[in-house]
């Protein structure tokens, strides 16, 4: 079996990358902080077809299999795309104007019933919101959502906001659709933190031939080379891991099978995206902040 992209695919990624790469530049991360989401790229997100990435052509999507999903979501990842870009993908199908740009749609999977508190990601800007329960799907209109207040989140590309408890909204698919999102959501968040991980390990590669210590670049020290083989294979068994969920996932296997195979997956990328971004969080933040590799000290 080849296990490589093929020219399709490889087109696919490209085509992600350069949009990425013109609309958000790491550079200019620390000018985003703070501010909503842009409509007019998030539309332009989603003429390009990313809303829409598992949507049957009969839906009007562009009918592909995770697999490509992967590959987009892992530009998203690299190029820190902000916005509930997972949840209104796997919203596509359940809420109209999801695919087209038109409404955000944002989500949770409560654990505790419809009991808070519970924490929403974009609260303020989503127009519907995908909750994920045991025994279905339900989605709940901006007009049916109670108050959130505002927190201060880990993430400054992520707000958060904090409600109470959660509406009961109308179930719009039983507990196999939340078993299968689940499933792709799983993936597709592993996807997103495989990018993170490979953009990491790219700047910090980059840092490490760029700056020099006592005339040299710390690049040939051994120490600096070992952190960096660390975080290469560590990224290389994510992306095997992320992978392999994304094709059983497409292939339709077994229920048991993908979603093991997902979990593990994600549970491998968070951890290679900690190890990564951990040796690279300082050094990326001066970039976003100065503007250049060479500015970093």
């Amino acid at each position: 079996m080849d296990f490589r992209l093929d020219e399709e695919q490889l087109e696919l990624q490209e085509t992600a990358r350069r949009f990425c790469a013109a609309r958000f530049e790491l550079q200019g991360n620390a000018r985003r902080e703070g501010l909503p989401i842009d409509r007019a790229t998030w539309r332009e997100m989603a003429e390009l077809g990313v809303f829409a990435l598992l949507l049957p052509e009969a839906g009007g999507g562009l009918d592909l299999g995770v697999v490509e999903a992967a590959i987009v979501f892992e530009q998203l990842g690299a190029h820190l795309v902000s916005g509930p870009l997972l949840w209104s993908t796997l919203a596509a199908a359940y809420v109209e104007g999801a695919a087209s740009g038109d409404r955000i749609v944002g989500g949770v999977e409560p654990t505790g019933g419809n009991a808070g508190p519970v924490l929403v990601e974009h609260a303020a800007e989503i127009d519907s919101l995908l909750i994920l329960r045991t025994d279905g799907v339900f989605v709940c209109a901006r007009s049916g959502l109670p108050s959130f207040t505002s927190l201060t989140p880990f993430d400054p590309l992520t707000p958060i906001g904090r409600c109470d408890a959660l509406p009961s909204g109308i179930q719009v698919g039983n507990e196999l659709d939340a078993s299968h999102l689940r499933r792709v959501g799983a993936v597709l968040g592993a996807a997103m933190l495989l990018g993170i991980s490979e953009s990491a390990l790219e700047s910090s590669r980059r840092y490490a031939l760029d700056r020099e210590q006592f005339g040299v670049s710390i690049g040939s020290f051994q120490a600096v080379q070992h952190l960096l083989a660390d975080m290469y294979v560590r990224t290389a068994v994510a992306r095997s891991a992320t992978y392999a969920g994304s094709v059983r996932i497409t292939a339709g296997a077994s229920s048991a099978c993908p979603s093991s195979v997902s979990a593990t997956g994600t549970a491998i990328c968070s951890s290679s995206t900690s190890t990564c971004t951990s040796a690279a969080t300082r050094r990326r933040k001066k970039v976003c902040r100065e503007g250049a590799i060479s500015s970093m000290i």
